[in-house]
């Protein structure tokens, strides 16, 4: 049984303990944030659950096994150093940290104390994503579009660590080649940082990748495309269909042979496939990276017919994050 402190119930909190409630093989055992009012919330909800205004109180727990951080990115890097220290596993939300260095110093230190380090990129356990990646071994070239409307929440870092670091996370997964070179742009909109972006990001075995994200946006949008020898695979992040086309015989009076697919999945619960792979990681030693399938209904038909820069980089470049509004830390 593994017990687990979340610390942080704002926006994202109670998602994360109502999940760690129902995850099989872990105890929700404490909640810790500034607000007594959201405090008073989780008693009401969760009787058996302890509650603190102060997270030390969670990191001095002997009984406790690991800490969930759900709070302003601000605090993300402090926290989870402290957490570990004291010896707890962790699941951070995303941005990990404000920057790579900071999240280098994170990873060194859990694998010196021996101690599971995960980072909540839940697009990872994304039915619609988990149903077409199985295919997907050839990837040359990837688009992506993430809009959304502008929201507040996560304005403390800019659009590329606050959305488009869910495409990137994936992105990654899909190429399986170290970047070799970014372009990226980026403009500021309805905060003094920048609020939409966009990169194009070339790989080591020749894939790239077009990655868009706007938080400045009317309406909602998560696409994901993805092309390789012979097919192409849209993914509807948002609505959770899937449409495949493959070519399937040489071209004949000027048309390929094509046969097309799309399926629908079942609504799943990302956040609860991983929130059970973290637990699923402290019980065998190891992290879950969100392997399973989705269920399915499937249709087929087979017819016939402002300022740029480029550099080598691990990640896209962009203006550097501004600080925002000051943020209590818990």
């Amino acid at each position: 049984m593994v017990r687990v402190g979340v610390i942080g119930y704002g926006y994202w909190g109670p998602n994360l303990v109502r999940n760690f409630s129902e995850a099989p093989g872990c105890q929700m055992a404490a909640v810790s944030d500034l607000s007594e009012d959201r405090l008073a919330a989780v008693r009401g909800r969760y009787p058996a659950v302890r509650t603190s205004t102060d997270y030390r109180s969670l990191l001095d727990d002997k009984a406790i096994d690991a800490i969930v951080i759900a709070t302003p990115v601000s605090t993300h890097f402090r926290l989870a150093l402290e957490a570990l220290e004291s010896g707890k596993h962790v699941l951070v939300e995303k941005p990990m940290t404000r920057t790579s260095r900071e999240a280098a110093e994170l990873n060194e230190l859990a694998a010196r104390r021996g101690l599971k380090l995960q980072v909540g990129h839940v697009e990872r356990f994304n039915p619609a994503l988990l149903s077409a990646r199985e295919g997907l071994t050839a990837v040359r070239f990837i688009e992506c579009h993430r809009l959304a409307p502008f929201k507040g929440r996560g304005a403390d870092v800019n659009v590329i660590l606050d959305l488009m670091i869910h495409d990137l996370d994936v992105i990654l997964s899909l190429v399986g080649a170290k970047p070799v070179n970014v372009s990226a742009v980026g403009i500021p909109v309805l905060t003094d940082d920048v609020d939409i972006a966009n990169a194009r990001i070339e790989f080591a075995n020749s894939a790239i990748a077009n990655v868009t994200a706007s938080r400045a946006s009317t309406s909602a949008q998560r696409m994901v495309r993805v092309f390789q020898p012979n097919q192409y695979v849209a993914i509807d992040f948002g609505g959770g269909e899937v449409r495949r086309v493959t070519r399937t015989g040489s071209p004949s009076e000027g048309m390929a042979a094509l046969k097309s697919e799309s399926w629908n999945l079942e609504k799943g619960d990302a956040l609860l496939a991983e929130t059970r792979s973290f637990v699923d990681g402290h019980h065998r030693g190891q992290a879950l990276r969100g392997l399973g399938r989705g269920r399915a209904t499937r249709r087929s038909s087979s017819p016939s017919g402002s300022s740029r820069r480029s550099r080598s980089a691990p990640a896209p470049a962009a203006r550097r994050p501004r600080r925002g509004p000051r943020d209590r830390a818990p």
